[in-house]
């Protein structure tokens, strides 16, 4: 194919001012984009009789329980195929800049981004030689299929060469999928499209994006299961050595069964043999899951949508989230006997788009913060945060509508925070372990983490889902380092960052150790303000520090200068914003007068 074409970035340009956001009831109706949606819920009450002063006594050797050993890059996004024209850039030589600085940033602090683009649009994506007016993507909305209306689509390799530019100024690696619909014969056009202009940026190849569902999108019968999926795998194997995979390479980089345990469950696949039987081309095992859907409010019969009230406290209390994973603790263990990588590959609040309120309020950042944590213990090796557009609540973030594009800013959403968080919580060295610490009377909505490498606690990481503005619910985790011996090795002091919201349903503005990506259409994926690191000086006494964590509020702390350094990472390159993408027929107006007027 070729080297790939050399990228050219343009930009938009600086934000205007918004206006003041009014705060909106539960009941209120919103009638723009859902990405943008005011509306905010309602705290839960913050429980009775939980204990706030929590002991966290950390073992510099011996530990048991811990994970296996993590990437820092363990989160990273998973574009749905649909969409990637609106966030990673409008061809190959327009790339979307604030896209290249949110993956600076997880690149700064982890050394690389994974990126997936794919989802249920891969399905009946067909590669066309080229489309109108130079377009990389076209969406079919006159014969969409399925409960969640899939449009059929077409892309040209222009779509690949962006990725591939996009990798040649951040370190993306990416994930793409074989469309599994039609499967007599398959369309490979991906697989060499991919193979050999992604080169060693392609990480792996998706074979079959969700198939226990197949049927309910009309696409199998009813009695469609694990074994039919096994003899299309093996199709495939027979089919991709015709020309679409000449020296081998794309086959060893296979992914499945990527199942929701819908119909089926993950040892239903597991017991026909298919790892043993395919170990040599499985490049990673796969599950995609989300703890909760909104389908009927998307796509179904609104009246019995579930209030997204209702589920809002399910989002703010730890053993939720381990009932969810909970299913998967028997497949992590059999991966590892296996030798292969485990991700979850598609993740989120709640498939079908998420929920209003939840999935776009400070509740997300502490759930994924919390989430991320929980799949690194449990030994996956890896998690995508889905992005769907500007007709979904739970991006990490959103590019504006390409309309508005000229005057607005992108939206950082608060899963983003989460991803971010995470990254520093893992640290560069590739070589963390992560525990869900076990502290006797701890509550469940109060978890704590410890973070080691080579067994020596590195960092602890505390989140706190009540709410309340008055600091009775504040949390005091009090911190000490020991020896087997129990000689104790507490520091003088540690750092401590924190991210920080006024309440758990608060939108936007949320501040990373001082830093911020802002509110809807503000951000360029740069964080803004100064850093805020707090420095807490330990007890000399009892050794110990007593870090506090606010009601709501999230605290990493880093036991060493060391750790916290390493955290940061390097300086990160990211990219300038000024240049603008419109040079003709730019009409101008008073900024302060577009800001606050009816409308855009």
């Amino acid at each position: 194919m070729g080297l790939p074409h050399l990228a050219l970035i343009l930009s938009v340009v600086p934000h205007c001012v918004l206006g003041a956001i009014t705060v909106y009831s539960a009941q209120a109706t919103h009638v723009g984009l859902p990405a943008y949606d005011p509306a905010t819920l309602i705290p839960p009450p913050a429980p009775t009789n939980v204990m706030t002063s929590i002991p966290v006594k950390l073992q510099n050797s011996g530990t048991a329980g811990l994970s296996i050993k993590q990437k820092g890059s363990f989160i990273g996004f998973s574009i749905e195929m649909s969409v990637c024209n609106q966030v990673l850039g409008s061809n190959s030589t327009l790339i979307q800049v604030p896209f290249l600085n949110l993956m600076a940033n997880i690149q700064q602090r982890a050394g690389s981004v994974m990126v997936r683009v794919g989802g249920n649009t891969q399905e009946s994506a067909k590669l066309v030689d080229s489309l109108p007016n130079g377009r990389i993507l076209s969406k079919d909305l006159e014969n969409v299929t399925g409960t969640t209306k899939t449009p059929p689509l077409e892309y040209t390799l222009d779509l690949i060469y962006l990725m591939r530019n996009i990798s040649n100024f951040v370190n993306v690696h990416w994930f793409a999928g074989i469309p599994w619909f039609e499967t007599q014969p398959f369309d490979l056009s991906i697989v060499p499209a991919a193979n050999n202009i992604l080169g060693d940026y392609l990480l792996g190849i998706q074979a079959g994006n969700e198939p226990d569902m197949y049927y309910l999108h009309d696409h199998r019968p009813a009695t469609y299961g694990p074994y039919d999926y096994l003899g299309e795998f093996s199709d495939l194997l027979s089919q991709i050595v015709f020309g679409a995979d000449p020296t081998g390479r794309a086959r060893k980089l296979l992914i499945g069964p990527s199942t929701t345990s819908f119909n089926w469950s993950l040892e239903q696949v597991w017991n026909t043999g298919f790892v043993d039987k395919y170990s040599a081309n499985l490049a990673f095992l796969a599950a995609e899951k989300y703890p909760n859907d909104n389908c009927q409010a998307r796509f179904g019969n609104l009246a019995q949508a579930i209030p997204p009230q209702n589920v809002l406290h399910t989002y703010l209390n730890h053993t939720a989230i381990l009932q969810f994973l909970q299913p998967y603790l028997n497949t992590t263990r059999y991966a590892q006997a296996k030798k292969k990588p485990f991700l979850m590959f598609e993740t989120n609040t709640a498939s079908c788009g998420g929920f209003p309120g939840v999935s776009d309020s400070f509740t997300a950042a502490l759930w994924g913060i919390d989430y991320s944590l929980q799949l690194a213990h449990s030994n996956f090796s890896g998690a995508m945060f889905h992005v769907g557009g500007q007709n979904v609540y739970y991006n990490p973030f959103t590019s504006p509508p390409m309309n508005e594009s000229f005057f607005h800013r992108w939206s950082v959403g608060p899963i983003y925070y989460s991803a971010l968080i995470m990254v520093e919580a893992l640290g560069p060295s590739n070589n963390s372990q992560e525990l869900d610490l076990p502290i006797p009377g701890i509550s469940e909505f109060t978890p704590v983490y410890g973070i080691y490498e080579n067994g020596v606690p590195k960092r602890v990481a505390i989140v706190n889902y009540m709410d309340d503005p008055n600091g009775a619910h504040d949390v005091d985790a009090v911190i000490s380092l020991a020896n087997r011996d129990g000689t104790k090795t507490t520091p003088s002091s540690v750092r401590v960052k924190y991210l920080a919201a006024s309440s758990v349903v608060q939108k936007g503005n949320y501040t990373w150790a001082g830093q911020t990506f802002g509110s809807f259409f503000e951000s360029n994926g740069r964080p803004m303000g100064e850093k805020d690191i707090k420095t807490v000086a330990c007890d000399s006494e009892s050794r110990t520090c007593t870090v506090n964590v606010p009601a709501p509020g999230f605290a990493l702390v880093f036991l060493s200068e060391d750790a916290e350094t390493e955290s940061s990472g390097k300086v990160s390159t990211t990219f300038a914003t000024t240049a603008r993408t419109k040079l003709r027929n730019t009409a101008t107006m008073n900024l302060a007068a577009l800001a606050t007027s009816n409308g855009n």
